[in-house]
Parts: structure tokens; C-alpha cells; sequence
């Protein structure tokens, strides 16, 4: 295919920038319950999330992945030309990249889903018709942003009311937090390790047998509680003087679960949202290795996961504390009992979602399931304003990446045919 050298170098520059998009503006809906409820500082947050989003893109991006190159706009509709499909992916990675940069200076927590769904499917209408879409597909997508949301939010409300039921409403409410918090973690570390084992693995070469996976996901989580027992034994807490003073001592017990909940968060946003940068640079490399033809039985080659791995540990640690505050402290007051439940929520939300392949919305989930948390306090903890803004930077982001997409495509093809 002519170009094709120049088409994968400009798919990873491309791939690159949007990707550091992706760790700059959602890092922050991966630690920003974390800092907000200020059982880790910043500089914590930053570090534990550069370990465990790597992981999670690449140990468990893959599934996501195939959506995106794949699943949005069908690109045998255009296999008399495919360099036209290539345009559309290369613009629809530059569209995400210069609005996901756009929107982080301005501090918004835009969706990375919405940017480059919306940029895909805005190349594909305008540039091929109606009929290169999907519809189906994306139909099965944006309910998932509907759905997403409300799970999490469900789910984050029933934690947090078994926090109260288990522990807050007790007598002796810190014996019960040494007593539940182990039990947390327990769920918690075997969730994100059978989604590890089961679908992410496969992507480094292992084959195990589900009862397999299921017997070291056990045995992880174990180790993992038994960890948590010991540090909740060494951890000094004042006499208990009151009820009241009691409860403080539970928060800094469940300080230590929000670490847990935090890296589990982290390894949930890589794994799903790696996939809105690479998705185009694996469309892009199967086109050119075959000819014109994306091979959809082949699976994403490794370099392609590093390299978006790469690109958001870059992008959270150059610019992640911009948008991380909105999140943490401007829904609603935050401590670590109504952090854990958010973010535990929104973990096994995501870490579901990347398992089934489905590209929902890491920002709308999190989102969700900090209302979820407010809302167990009543209407008058959530700050309206705040939500108002998210809301509104959401339905601005799909047609930006729409029109972003459809002119940079004009941009890139009237380049190529130049060189030609």
C-alpha cells in the first residue's frame, strides 16, 4: 500500500497525542475520589495511578480495542479505497488529541469515549454516508452511557448504605471496620483479577482454564486481605473516646481501602479507555499489513497496547492534577467511607465493561456513582452547579470530535494526494 510507512508513523503520533489526552483530562476519574477524600495526596495518587493504568491497558485493552477499530464504522465499504478509511482514522485520532488537550486546559472533565466516537462516527457520516455506521452498534453504545452511570450509582448507593448498616450504625463501629474493610478488599482484588486472568492475559500468550484463573483470582485476593489485616492491625488509632471520635478513627481504617479501591479504579480506566487511542492505530496497522483489509480475527499486536499505555502514564503525570479536583471535591464532600463506595462502584462497572468489549464512559461512571454517594446523603449534598457544567461538557464533546474529525479528514487527504 503506498504511504503505508507514512501512514503508521502518523497513526502513532496521532495515537500518542490522544492517549496523553486520555491520561491528562480522566486520570481524574480514576483518583479524583481518592485525593478528594484525601486518603492519598496528589503525588500518591499520581504514583499508584502510573503503575495501575499502564497495567490495565496493557494486560486488559484489548477487548475495547476491537470496538473501536472495528465495531463503529464498517470499513469494508471501503475496501476499493481503503486509504480513505485510513484518512478517517488518522483525523479521528487528531480530533480527540486536540480536543481532549483543548478541554484539559480549560480544566473540563470531558469524556475520552464520547471524543472519539463522536469523531469516528462524524468522518464516517459526513465523508462515506449514513450507511458506513453501525447504527446498531452505536445504538449498544450510547446505552451504554446511559447505563453506565446508573449503575454505578446504584451500586455506589448500596455500598454506601452496607457501610452504614455493617459498620457506621453499630455500637462499636471501628471493631466492625477491622472486621467488614478485609472483606471489601477481598471482593474488590478478586473482581479485578478474574477479568485480568480471563481476558486481558490472553493478550501476553497464557491459557488457562477458567477454574484456573478462578483458583489464582482466590488466591491474589487472599494474599492481597490477608496484607490489609496486617496493615489494619499496625495502624495506631487514638482512644476511643466517643461515638463521634469513633467514626474519625473508621475513615483513617478506611483510608487504607481507598488505596486498594484506587489502584482497582486505575487498573478499570486503563483497561477500557486505552482502547479510544489505540483502536484507530490497530485499524490503521491491519489495513496496511493487509493490504487494505482490517483482518478481524487478529489481535492487537503488543507494541500497539505500549505504546498507549505509555501515552497515558505521560499525560497523567505531565498534566493529570488539572482536572483531578472536580471530580474529588466539587460534586459533592467526599470522606474515604463515601469515596471507597464510588470508586469500588465505578471500578466494577468499568472492569465488567472493558471484559465485554463495550467502550462505555470511565467519566459518566464515576460520575455516576459519586451522585449515587451524594444522593444517600439527600439532594441538598450535591452541588448542582458543578454537575450542571459536567453535563453540559459532555453534550458539547461528541459533535466537537464530529466537526474536528470531518475537517482534519479534508486536511489529510488533500496532504496525501499532494505527495502523491
Amino acid at each position: 500500500m503506498d504511504h503505508g510507512s507514512t501512514y503508521i508513523i502518523l497513526a502513532c503520533f496521532f495515537g500518542f497525542l490522544m492517549a496523553w489526552g486520555v491520561g491528562a483530562n480522566d486520570v481524574a476519574n480514576a483518583m479524583g475520589t481518592s485525593v478528594g477524600s484525601k486518603a492519598v495526596t496528589i503525588r500518591q495518587a499520581l504514583a499508584i495511578a502510573t503503575i495501575f493504568e499502564f497495567a490495565g491497558a496493557f494486560l486488559a485493552g484489548g477487548e475495547v480495542t476491537d470496538t473501536i477499530r472495528q465495531g463503529i464504522v464498517d470499513p469494508t465499504l471501503l475496501s476499493q479505497t481503503p486509504e480513505l478509511f485510513i484518512y478517517g482514522m488518522l483525523a479521528s485520532l487528531l480530533a480527540a488529541g486536540v480536543w481532549l488537550l483543548v478541554a484539559t486546559c480549560f480544566g473540563w472533565p470531558v469524556s475520552t469515549t464520547h471524543t472519539i466516537v463522536g469523531a469516528i462516527v462524524g468522518f464516517g457520516c459526513v465523508n462515506i454516508g449514513f450507511h458506513a455506521v453501525k447504527w446498531l452498534e452505536m445504538l449498544y453504545i450510547v446505552a451504554s452511557w446511559i447505563v453506565s452511570p446508573i449503575m454505578g450509582g446504584i451500586i455506589s448507593y448500596a455500598l454506601f448504605m452496607s457501610v452504614h448498616a455493617f459498620i457506621l450504625n453499630k455500637e462499636n463501629p471501628i471493631y466492625h471496620a477491622k472486621r467488614w474493610v478485609p472483606v471489601y478488599i477481598f471482593i474488590a482484588t478478586f473482581i479485578i483479577s478474574m477479568v485480568t486472568m480471563t481476558q486481558g492475559l490472553k493478550y501476553i500468550g497464557t491459557s488457562l482454564s477458567f477454574f484456573q484463573n478462578m483458583l489464582l483470582s482466590i488466591a491474589l485476593s487472599a494474599l492481597v486481605t490477608l496484607i490489609s489485616i496486617f496493615a489494619l492491625k499496625r495502624l495506631q488509632l487514638p482512644p476511643e473516646a466517643d461515638k463521634a471520635f469513633q467514626f474519625t478513627n473508621v475513615e483513617r481504617i478506611f483510608s487504607i481501602l481507598m488505596i486498594f479501591t484506587a489502584c482497582a479504579m486505575a487498573f478499570a480506566h486503563g483497561s477500557n479507555d486505552v482502547a479510544n487511542a489505540i483502536g484507530p492505530i490497530a485499524a490503521i496497522s491491519d489495513m496496511v499489513t493487509n493490504n487494505g483489509a482490517i483482518n478481524s480475527t487478529s489481535d492487537i499486536p503488543s507494541w500497539i497496547l505500549f505504546l498507549g499505555s505509555i501515552g497515558i502514564v505521560a499525560g497523567l503525570i505531565s498534566y493529570g492534577h488539572k482536572v483531578i479536583a472536580t471530580v474529588g471535591q466539587g460534586i459533592t464532600e467526599l470522606t474515604p467511607t463515601r469515596g471507597f463506595a464510588a470508586t469500588f462502584a465505578a471500578a466494577c462497572t468499568v472492569v465488567f465493561a472493558s471484559g465485554t468489549g463495550l467502550p462505555i464512559s470511565t467519566t459518566h461512571t464515576l460520575v455516576g456513582a459519586v451522585l449515587g454517594v451524594g444522593l444517600a446523603r439527600g439532594i441538598g449534598a450535591l452541588n448542582l452547579n458543578v454537575i450542571s457544567t459536567i453535563f453540559m461538557s459532555w453534550i458539547i464533546t461528541l459533535p466537537a470530535g464530529a466537526i474536528l474529525s470531518v475537517g482534519f479528514f479534508y486536511l489529510i487527504q488533500w496532504g496525501f494526494e499532494h505527495l502523491a
